[in-house]
């Protein structure tokens, strides 16, 4: 039997959806959606992604969550681009993302010196990922996780939620010594499909203590991003999968959910 063709290059590429919708906990209080995603598609072959959680408590949390992804997707492909990203090294892939984690703290302060206010009133989550058709390789400040699902396998979670005592502590990146406890995981192997969740999806997505990915979660939504070729319509579908009652049943909180299929 002739083997199949091998993609090219040219034909190996990332298509991504993702959003970020209100809590019905954030819609009854008047307050703004404190999630935030970013990605960017760089040469077809590298994704580079991130959501951020900005903390309830913070006044500014959705700058803050904002700020932060934007700067570790901004910093994490201008490296690839620049072919600065080594991808032979575990070492050096995690050095490039806590360096992408540093820029994104550095930034955060300097918002809040223009702004007058204490850093923790940008208070954030962060969780960033860059993959490749070998690899995907996270960081993770705080809660939330990435799941990646490999080529005819079972899905599986690459980071854990950081909590504190209590299910909703958790840990921020404006938090002193926050940067020495950053998760960076390095996986090796061919993915198929990527997902990206902020914390209020994470009991819906994780089976908790063990952080172990759910199967049942995940397989209809890889399946839909794979088959979904229509950008517009795959935010569409994906904002009223946020917005439904089965989600809304047990998720008050705001929702960010990044999906990625490599075809």
């Amino acid at each position: 039997m002739p083997e199949s063709p091998t993609p090219s290059d040219s034909e190996i590429r990332w298509r991504v959806s993702g959003t970020s919708v209100c809590g019905s906990s954030h819609l009854r209080h008047n307050q703004p959606c404190q999630d935030a995603c970013q990605w960017q598609v760089v040469n077809s072959r590298w994704l580079v992604a991130a959501v951020a959680d900005g903390a309830g408590s913070a006044t500014h949390a959705e700058i803050g969550a904002r700020l932060a992804v934007e700067t570790v997707v901004a910093h994490l492909a201008a490296q690839i681009t620049a072919n600065q990203f080594e991808i032979e090294a575990d070492a050096v892939l995690q050095t490039s993302l806590t360096d992408a984690f540093q820029m994104a703290r550095l930034n955060l302060e300097q918002e809040a010196e223009v702004r007058g206010i204490a850093l923790r009133e940008l208070a954030t989550t962060l969780v960033a990922v860059v993959a490749h058709p070998e690899l995907v390789a996270v960081a993770q400040i705080g809660d939330g996780a990435a799941v990646v699902k490999p080529q005819r396998l079972d899905p599986v979670a690459l980071t854990i939620p950081q909590t504190g005592e209590y299910l909703n502590q958790t840990l921020f990146l404006s938090a002193p010594q926050a940067l020495t406890q950053i998760q960076t995981v390095v996986w090796r192997g061919s993915p198929a499909q990527l997902a990206l969740f902020t914390d209020g999806l994470q009991l819906l997505a994780l089976k908790l203590p063990e952080a172990t990915a759910h199967r049942p979660f995940f397989t209809p939504l890889f399946q839909f991003i794979a088959e979904e070729t229509d950008p517009a319509s795959a935010t569409e579908q994906l904002i009223s999968f946020l917005h439904s009652n089965r989600i809304r049943e047990r998720a008050d909180d705001d929702l960010t959910l990044v999906l990625a299929t490599l075809e």
